[in-house]
């Protein structure tokens, strides 16, 4: 009988509540309709009837053609900052000609199309007017905040070129390590040069991040100039960014003609002999150590080193095929879009158009033709103590611009030597190049720790 009576209470209680929750949503349900009534008749007070030639006057103002003919005063840009009247018209102008350039370039003359092409595009985008496709909700800001502000993206391109690359002939012949080591010396040169025309000359004022961020352009290296930037001068971003990949882009055309300055006909006719065979083992045990190393002496560049020699590690260690062919295929190019939208982000006329970017592409000329030229000074000294001969014109494929530097060092050598070979000897510093720039990018990381 107790347990009847306990089974009608809970009845009784759960029809209480029951009855509770459904006044409750009857109650809230009104509350809503009456304020989408409420809403109702405040767009029926707020409605003007226009006539046709309003309409088009008022869609008319809502164009992009409007806001670059008429700018106004306190636009603010995706990142909150207020845009000059100049930046808001004749600088996007200026943009769209200088991005239809870069489309040009990676287009008709291929140069580095597979990061220039979506970084050019980006940057179109991100210069639409009243979109404001660069703020934080903005498709450009999501991607620049999910993988260029916290430096993400360019650790997952070090992982792809990590898995696509052979240290086989730097272990074949070790000592060219020494010209990747040389064509640093652009970076270093171009950090004390970017200093030097800050302080001295008045025409630009660098700070010191500032300056440690554009050296990298130095390496010809796009990721880690990207990664430092992203830490050091997040401003100069874009400018650092399309100098660095505009550089490698013209590896072709910018280091033969200083290579053949620094040369003899001899030197460039030298023959090197074969590498010995590398082991398997050797290939496997290398990314460990230069990770080892790192550990100990530079754990500032380890982001990148790490991500780097995972991707050869991987690679070498024979098991993971399937994820070597990602690293190398579907992520690298995953990646490479949204690097190249995130980097195309910060192409703004109010970021782009101002005298220290023509500071930072003159400065990263220099520094790129220095570190050329240091490479190949290096190579001939190499040759003229070495036992076995070596070509000077390796030593300009030190910079980080893999592999193109290294077919560039072949080309010219075979123009002057029919059949003579040199792209795997280049290779060895072509890749030490590579190690060298995430190298420098750690020791100027540490110093502003």
């Amino acid at each position: 009988m107790k347990i009847k009576h306990l089974l009608l209470s809970i009845l009784f209680a759960f029809a209480f509540l029951g009855g509770t929750l459904q006044a409750n949503e009857h109650e809230t349900t009104a509350k809503h309709f009456a304020t989408q009534e409420e809403l109702i008749a405040q767009e029926k007070a707020s409605y003007h009837p226009k006539s046709v030639t309003e309409l088009i006057s008022s869609f008319f103002t809502t164009t992009g053609l409007y806001a670059i003919l008429n700018p106004k005063e306190g636009v603010k840009n995706g990142q909150g900052k207020e845009m000059s009247k100049f930046a808001q018209s004749w600088g996007r102008v200026i943009m769209f000609i200088i991005i239809f350039i870069l489309f040009y370039l990676a287009i008709a003359k291929g140069f580095e199309p597979l990061l220039l092409l979506p970084i050019a595009f980006g940057g179109l985008l991100a210069n639409i007017p009243v979109a404001n496709m660069s703020g934080p909700d903005g498709m450009l800001g999501i991607i620049y905040n999910m993988g260029i502000h916290n430096e993400f993206f360019p650790l997952l391109i070090f992982m792809g070129v990590g898995a696509m690359t052979d240290f086989g002939p730097l272990l074949a012949n070790p000592k060219t390590a020494l010209l990747g080591g040389a064509a640093q010396f652009g970076i270093f040169g171009s950090l004390v040069g970017a200093a030097a025309l800050s302080q001295y000359t008045g025409m630009v004022d660098f700070t010191l991040k500032q300056c440690s961020a554009i050296s990298i352009i130095g390496g010809a290296d796009g990721p880690t100039s990207i990664f430092i930037a992203s830490a050091l001068a997040p401003e100069m971003l874009g400018a650092i960014a399309v100098a660095a990949y505009s550089y490698m882009a013209l590896v072709p055309v910018i280091q033969p003609p200083i290579m053949k300055a620094l040369t003899t006909e001899e030197e460039r006719k030298i023959v090197m002999k074969t590498g010995r065979k590398v082991h398997r083992l050797e290939k496997l045990i290398f990314p460990v150590v230069v990770i080892m190393m790192i550990a100990l002496v530079l754990p500032d560049a380890a982001p990148l080193m790490g991500a780097f020699a995972f991707g050869n590690f991987a690679k070498e260690s024979g098991v993971v095929d399937r994820l070597s062919n990602e690293m190398q295929n579907s992520l690298i190019n995953v990646v490479t879009i949204f690097l190249g939208f995130g980097v195309g982000m910060t192409l703004q006329a109010d970021k782009f158009l101002v005298a220290e970017t023509l500071g930072i592409m003159v400065i990263g000329l220099l520094a790129f033709a220095a570190g050329t030229a240091a490479g190949v000074l290096m190579a001939k000294v190499m040759n003229r103590l070495s036992d076995e001969p070596i070509n000077p014109l390796i030593g300009s494929a030190g910079v980080s611009a893999v592999p193109m530097a290294a077919r560039v060092s072949s080309k010219v050598g075979s123009e002057c030597k029919p059949g003579n070979i040199l792209l795997m000897h280049a290779m060895g510093p072509n890749v030490a190049g590579v190690i060298g720039s995430a190298v420098a990018a750690g020791v100027l990381l540490s110093i502003f720790k």
